[in-house]
């Protein structure tokens, strides 16, 4: 190698590197950053522009907080019961869809405002890449916000039932649930941070599609804070519907993300 010049880590092994000196200037064959630096990378610039100011995260807890009160507020007047069981996990997760959608309508707004998604559809990155860290960096972001909204949420509904002894378990559809919201809704969110009305139109499209995850998430989640036979019923079955939904269409984001983006 050439005098002067060090090997850095994008750099080709050093019987790979090419160097001319014609006329005073140099050239170097380099190579471009793996997948998982290129993940790494992405994902660590959205986390450290979102802990940077916590915009999104302070918007979101807000709103789940409101939607928390106004739920209280309506059912202030209902009488305790198991009933309220029944309609708890419906309650629970329109909770968590108004708020992903909060987060979702603001997930690409700064990227289109100072044009880094242009910046980033230019560098030579795998676009499939660009969806998986800004899927990761929302699904970060809402779980954020359910470690503080699903406790506030019981402390809110105590009294009017107490769950079964399978209460803990809705902690699964959660997961399941969230990592759904967070693939098609990024997917969905790239489709319209372009358009007029964004904030509308990405309502319109986001609910139909995860339709089939939330049915299937709010009947795992009631049939665990219900329990008894709702539980052996329906539980594990909801869980696997909610998680097949997940995979297929997470894995069609991936795949048609380059187009999308196109």
């Amino acid at each position: 190698m050439p005098e002067g010049h060090s090997q850095s880590e994008d750099c080709l092994s050093e019987s790979e590197y090419r160097a001319a000196d014609r006329g005073g200037t140099r050239s170097c064959i380099c190579k471009a950053p793996s997948t998982w630096t290129q993940y790494k990378t992405l994902l660590a610039k959205d986390l450290k522009a979102e802990f940077r100011t916590k915009d999104m995260i302070v918007s979101m807890g807000i709103y789940a907080f409101l939607v928390i009160v106004v739920f209280g507020v309506a059912l202030s007047f209902a009488r305790p019961g198991s009933e309220f069981l029944e309609v708890s996990g419906g309650l629970l997760w329109a909770l968590v869809v108004f708020t992903s959608l909060l987060g979702l309508n603001r997930s690409f707004s700064k990227e289109t405002e100072n044009g880094c998604l242009e910046g980033l559809l230019l560098a030579p990155l795998d676009r499939g890449v660009i969806f998986l860290a800004k899927a990761t960096s929302n699904l970060v972001f809402l779980a954020l916000v359910e470690v503080i909204a699903v406790p506030l949420y019981w402390v809110f509904f105590s009294s009017f039932a107490a769950p079964a002894d399978t209460g803990w378990l809705l902690v699964v559809p959660l997961v399941v649930g969230s990592i759904g919201i967070a693939g098609i809704g990024t997917m969905l969110s790239t489709i319209t941070a372009a358009t007029r009305g964004k904030d509308v139109i990405l309502a319109l499209l986001f609910v139909p599609v995860i339709f089939p995850l939330l049915y299937a998430c709010v009947s795992a989640t009631t049939c665990a804070l219900v329990g008894g036979d709702v539980f052996a019923d329906g539980f594990l079955t909801s869980l696997a519907l909610g998680a097949g939904y997940d995979v297929i269409m997470i894995l069609a984001s991936w795949v048609l993300y380059d187009f999308v983006v196109n």
